[in-house]
């Protein structure tokens, strides 16, 4: 059977050595071929194909028929929303294309291994959920906030002024030591306002 493997770290001091070691393992004990590995490192499983290289690269693989299975380490791996996870079973199956699992013992060749892969699915979409509900409770009680910080009246007031005056966007944003978006904004604020 011609394998293809997808490896997939989130951060970039992780390493995808240990997926690699226990697919290899995997492969050795069921005689497969492993003719292609695809890896993405340092990118959240909740990226789309366009931002994940490794990933894009293995459904192209996938479009041409190169192999016969694609494996991962974990549902984890390859996704983290239900929609993307149930698309890329289909598109797999679509192609004849079955899928292992190695942590969650899945394989799609069976039925209750389809039916399977798409509970993982839910799982992993509810996982991902709780990390997000987690990390805003923790912020509202550290009362920090995320982005940029705001600008005062009196910044604004000083964009204004010099915008006024005909000065261009880099340059305000470089006199009142704030980002060009910042002060786009204002300007576009300004038009608005004088409009109405």
């Amino acid at each position: 059977m011609r394998v293809a493997l997808y490896l997939r770290v989130s951060t970039d001091d992780q390493t995808i050595e240990n997926q690699r070691r226990d697919l290899d393992e995997v492969a050795g004990r069921l005689g497969w071929e492993v003719v292609a590995v695809y890896a993405d490192e340092g990118i959240s499983g909740a990226k789309g194909r366009s931002e994940r290289p490794g990933f894009d690269q293995m459904m192209i693989g996938v479009a041409q028929k190169k192999f016969d299975l694609v494996a991962s380490w974990s549902v984890c791996r390859l996704g983290r929303s239900l929609n993307d996870l149930v698309s890329f079973l289909s598109d797999i199956n679509d192609r004849g294309i079955d899928l292992y699992l190695h942590k969650q013992g899945l394989d799609t060749s069976t039925i209750a291994g389809r039916m399977l892969f798409q509970l993982l699915g839910v799982f992993s979409e509810f996982e991902k959920s709780m990390i997000s509900e987690r990390v805003k409770a923790g912020l509202a009680r550290t009362d920090k906030k995320i982005g940029r910080p705001s600008v005062g009246d009196w910044k604004i007031n000083r964009v204004k002024k010099q915008l006024r005056e005909g000065h261009g966007v880099r340059a305000v944003a470089k006199m009142a030591n704030v980002f060009p978006a910042t002060v786009s904004r204002i300007k576009k604020q300004m038009a608005a306002d004088e409009a109405a």
